[in-house]
């Protein structure tokens, strides 16, 4: 049984992971940089140490400091939750080597997926349908040029270890190949240390689908479900659905089973996601594997009842998971909407500053909302920019938006700028709740008409 768990973390995934800490009567340690110290995570546990600067590189990606950390504190494990080190596999290996329990999966599993091109051939493996692109990794344009002339265009050049729309270039024709691919390549380079590339056919127009799974450390693999996170702009998720409207049936049970599969090829425990393009033909293609827990794994819980925190602590302290597939009961609709501290009308430019004044939605059946500031707040401006996230539940998809739309307008952020106007306004859009929505939608389609109505 573990008596202290650190959070290696900030923000509200931080507050949300010590709050279910403290429903399971575990210590919380908080680690905090220099810019942190007041932040509300550092407030809600039980102990906050500081790590270092506010540069995250040398403070909340730093290793040896969270390592430290919770050897200084006492720690009996390390809760990752998302980004920062969530996907390292050295620090899960240094926490390996030292006996620090690491909650999340094996470091050589997390380095499998961590590599994309070496995670489309283990998802080949497991008889999981891949986007058609390069058998290996491409070095040189000549051998980009070969597989261009084999799968078509448009494709993507997409660096191996990145996420978040680093390292991808979106290549049109032949003639546009050796200069996007030169880019592609020196800003993996720049990021990664590497030239490690490799190509995909662009599905397109498609949806972005992904399976949420929970495993335990005895070879019990079960799904909670899938959502639907097309709502995206520069591949940076804005609003996400659960489960995904309009997906068939047969095609997301198909779905749920080669995701269980995969995971159980590969050894897998704790939580993960495994994520897909559907096309047009609701045919769905491997994109990757999140072996850690998903901003969006509230949505989740809200459908199945399931508090995917608590279960990835069960897990690390290697107990069996607490239910089976029968015992899961997918029922009614969740969306999660990303409030995040950046102007939409100004190319989505971060804010930072003072909060003078914050009002969030807290009443009302079927709505949640995480977040880690408060009034009197002072945003810093060296992290993620989300700032807060609103979900919502109800039987239907409609009431679900209804009470997302009502809570938006609740929402008061006075200080810095935010994305609620555009929220609010997705939150009444009609055509979200028809099958006209995908990847691409909401960056082509929607945000010009937005510009253009919201600036009269």
């Amino acid at each position: 049984m573990f008596k202290k768990i650190l959070v290696a973390n900030r923000g509200e995934i931080a507050c949300r992971i010590i709050r279910a800490l403290r429903e399971m009567n575990i210590t919380s340690v908080a680690v905090y940089s220099q810019a942190d110290q007041d932040a509300l995570h550092t407030q809600l546990a039980d102990e906050a140490i500081q790590i270092g600067p506010a540069n995250s590189l040398n403070s909340y990606q730093n290793p040896v400091a969270i390592l430290t950390a919770a050897m200084v504190t006492g720690a009996d494990a390390i809760h990752p939750g998302y980004g920062f080190l969530s996907e390292r596999h050295d620090f899960i290996r240094m926490c390996e080597d030292v006996g620090m329990k690491f909650i999340g999966p094996r470091s050589d599993v997390v380095k499998l997926m961590g590599n994309k091109q070496n995670a489309r051939l283990t998802m080949e493996k497991a008889g999981v349908p891949i986007v058609p692109g390069s058998k290996g990794l491409v070095y040189s344009l000549q051998e980009a040029k070969e597989v261009a002339r084999t799968i078509g265009f448009p494709l993507m050049v997409k660096t191996a270890d990145g996420g978040g729309g680093r390292g991808m270039r979106r290549v049109e024709s032949m003639e546009d190949l050796p200069r996007l691919f030169d880019q592609a390549q020196q800003e993996t380079w720049s990021i990664y240390g590497n030239k490690d590339l490799y190509i995909e056919r662009i599905i397109a127009p498609a949806r972005h689908i992904e399976v949420q799974l929970l495993a335990d450390e005895h070879g019990h693999v079960i799904h909670l479900g899938e959502r639907d996170c097309s709502l995206q702009r520069n591949h940076q998720k804005v609003l996400e659905i659960a489960p995904a409207p309009f997906l068939p049936e047969e095609v997301r049970e198909k779905m749920y089973q080669a995701s269980v599969n995969a995971a159980q090829s590969i050894g897998y425990w704790n939580a993960g996601t495994i994520e897909y393009l559907v096309d047009e033909d609701n045919q769905f293609y491997f994109m990757e594997m999140n072996t850690r827990l998903q901003v969006e794994h509230t949505i989740s819980e809200a459908i199945s009842g399931v508090d995917i925190v608590k279960e990835q602590i069960n897990i690390a302290m290697d107990k069996p998971l607490s239910f089976q597939q029968e015992d899961i009961q997918l029922s009614g609709y969740a969306i999660e909407a990303r409030l995040n501290a950046e102007n939409p009308k100004e190319n989505f430019l971060p804010a930072s500053g003072h909060i003078n004044r914050l009002l969030l939605p807290v009443g009302g059946l079927g709505l949640r909302v995480e977040t880690g500031i408060y009034s009197n707040y002072t945003l810093p401006p060296f992290y993620d920019s989300m700032i807060a996230k609103v979900i919502t539940y109800a039987s239907t998809l409609e009431e679900a938006f209804i009470i997302m739309h009502r809570a938006l307008d609740e929402v008061v952020v006075e200080g810095v700028e935010t994305n609620i106007e555009l929220l609010q306004d997705l939150s009444t859009t009609s055509k979200l709740l028809k099958d006209s929505v995908h990847t691409m939608w909401l960056q082509e389609v929607y945000m010009p008409q937005w510009l253009t109505t919201s600036k009269r």
